[in-house]
């Protein structure tokens, strides 16, 4: 069996030396590279199955490189590294299509934890393009084989990660889901994780399918506890749960 790849990206040799260590002992081919531009220097050749991605790089931010990997429609997930502790700079990387987030100085061990759930989910993901299963809900239509969603007929360009919580909402239709339940379920994370970034992601999917996101009809806020996916005509007349 092929060991996984992942390409290790930070300009601080003592962290890309631990970072090195440590996957390889987990038995991962690592690379490592110390600035931005030299990410697509070996992206093509080396082809990583994900990127441990520093915030704060010499040539191209992570920030810069992220959002570069996903105008080119490169899906390899992402982890970014921020020796930043507010906030807006995990979501600036949220926002531009990372996957998930860890502050400096981090557990070597739950950085693995989190390595292994995204691999995890990533292989778990459907290959076929069959369209003969669907979810609909009012204007909505979600077709998980090939992992498409449309609003009234139109398509609705969604991350991986979004669409994989759209998913986890629609199959537990009309139920209040916490904050950590859905950690868990997206995110595969069986330990106490930031549950802001279920937040940064809600918010970004009611952009995307609602026709007024402060308002929403799909996924509403279920004071104290979390999050639901409701039928629309559920929703209105919940709004005193909904934000």
């Amino acid at each position: 069996m092929n060991k996984k790849k992942i390409l290790v990206v930070d300009d601080e040799p003592s962290i890309a030396m631990l970072l090195n260590f440590n996957l390889k002992l987990a038995g991962y081919e690592v690379q490592c590279v110390y600035d931005g531009e030299a990410v697509f220097e070996v992206l093509a050749e080396f082809r990583p199955d994900l990127i441990v991605l520093d915030l704060m790089l010499p040539k191209l931010s992570g920030i810069e490189v992220c959002r570069r990997l996903r105008r080119a429609n490169n899906l390899v997930p992402v982890i970014m590294l921020t020796a930043l502790q507010g906030i807006s700079e995990k979501i600036a990387g949220l926002d531009n299509g990372a996957d998930d987030y860890m502050t400096k100085p981090f557990s070597p061990q739950e950085l693995l934890s989190r390595i292994q759930a995204i691999l995890r989910r990533v292989e778990n993901q459907p290959n076929t393009t069959s369209t003969e299963d669907f979810i609909e809900i009012g204007d909505m239509k979600i077709i998980p084989a090939s992992r498409e969603v449309s609003m009234k007929s139109q398509s609705v360009e969604l991350t991986p990660k979004e669409y994989e919580l759209l998913h986890f909402l629609s199959r537990h239709r009309g139920k209040a889901l916490t904050r950590q339940q859905l950690l868990h379920g997206v995110w595969d994370y069986h330990f106490l994780g930031d549950t802001r970034i279920v937040d940064v992601h809600i918010s970004h999917l009611r952009d995307k399918i609602e026709n007024n996101p402060r308002r929403p009809d799909y996924v509403v806020t279920v004071r104290s506890v979390g999050y639901k996916l409701a039928e629309p005509s559920l929703s209105k007349s919940l709004s005193s749960q909904a934000k």
